[in-house]
Parts: structure tokens; C-alpha cells; sequence
């Protein structure tokens, strides 16, 4: 059954420190731990937070509302060589859907304070799961591959980019030239 668009609503909205692109956002929470934000949960929602108040961790689905273009192939920020999107975290996906680990710090009536963001400001809120190892970690003994990431995830940065630095570096555009890098 083919399925041509979905129609998603926000259940809250992220509020950080990030109001702009240019603010140096980590390029993932967790590699510039610490910072913190506040999850803003819609009135109508917040029943939904009941039982948070256990969990350490929690996986934050949010829409990349500032990404407009949609790419295939992308350079990724720690990395010289174009990769499949798919390949990627970039923000330039076909449905525009960021996800991030952050650790839950407090839960307030209609917030949830976190750490380790790497969203701006005003992000849209899609959905929270929890994090559990039993799920979301690899079994003792199973083999991990990261792909072209290997060098990245081993900590061997050439590029030592870790954090967003301007919106033409976000969308790859060279100001001389105004074609992806």
C-alpha cells in the first residue's frame, strides 16, 4: 500500500539555548555534553509524561523545521566525502525528522528539563521514547559496524567539527560559488 504524506502534530516544543543555526549547535548532544533545555509538553499531552520521573534517558523525535532543502546525497560535517543522506544525521532529509538522546535531568508539570541538546530553540516536538538498554543497546558480544563513520566513532576527527558554526556551513553553500561544498 503506497503512502504518499503523513500529517504529524506537535506535542510540545524544545526550547534551548540554540536560537540560531550560527550559535554553535552541537552536531550531537552528546558530543558537547552538559547543555541544557526544557521540553515544553502541550496541555493535552501531558498525561502522556506520566511515569517519565524513572528513566535517565530519553529519545526526542522532533521535526527540523529550518531544513527546507531536501537532499540524496549530503557532506557531512565531520567528514570530506558526499554520503546517501541516509548515511547521515543530516537535517536535509526527505521528511525533515531529527532525533536525539538527551538525558532526562526533572520533571516538571508540563516540562521535562533535559541535558545534552542539540536542537535550536522553538524545535517542534513529535514524540519522547524512553531509552532501554535491553531495546536500544547492542547485546554483549554482538559485533558494531558504523560504516564510513568508523574514524569518527573510533575519536580519529581530522575535521574537528563539532559544532554548527554558520547557516551556509548548515547548508553546505559556498558563499563564492553558492553551490554545495
Amino acid at each position: 500500500m503506497p503512502f504518499s504524506e503523513f500529517i504529524m502534530k506537535a506535542v510540545g516544543i524544545i526550547h534551548t539555548p540554540f536560537k540560531n543555526v550560527s550559535d554553535n549547535v552541537p552536531v550531537q548532544g552528546r558530543l558537547r555534553p552538559g547543555i541544557e533545555g526544557r521540553v515544553e509538553i502541550f496541555p493535552e499531552y501531558r498525561d502522556a509524561c506520566r511515569d517519565l520521573h524513572g528513566f535517565s534517558h530519553l529519545f526526542l523525535v522532533y521535526n527540523l523545521g529550518l531544513s527546507t532543502e531536501e537532499r540524496l546525497m549530503t557532506k557531512p560535517y565531520m567528514d570530506t566525502i558526499p554520503r546517501g543522506i541516509f548515511s547521515t544525521r543530516s537535517p536535509h532529509r526527505p521528511n525533515h525528522i531529527g532525533l536525539s538522546l538527551v538525558t532526562l535531568v526533572n520533571v516538571e508539570p508540563g516540562m521535562l528539563v533535559v541535558r545534552d541538546v542539540d536542537m535550536l530553540d522553538g524545535t517542534p516536538l513529535l514524540d519522547i521514547k524512553p531509552y532501554n538498554p535491553l531495546f536500544d543497546a547492542l547485546r554483549e558480544g554482538e559485533a558494531l559496524k558504523t560504516g564510513w563513520m568508523r574514524n569518527i566513532s573510533a575519536g580519529s576527527n581530522d575535521r574537528g567539527i563539532l559544532v554548527t558554526r554558520s547557516k551556509d556551513e548548515w547548508l553546505q553553500v559556498d558563499r563564492h560559488t553558492d553551490e554545495m561544498k
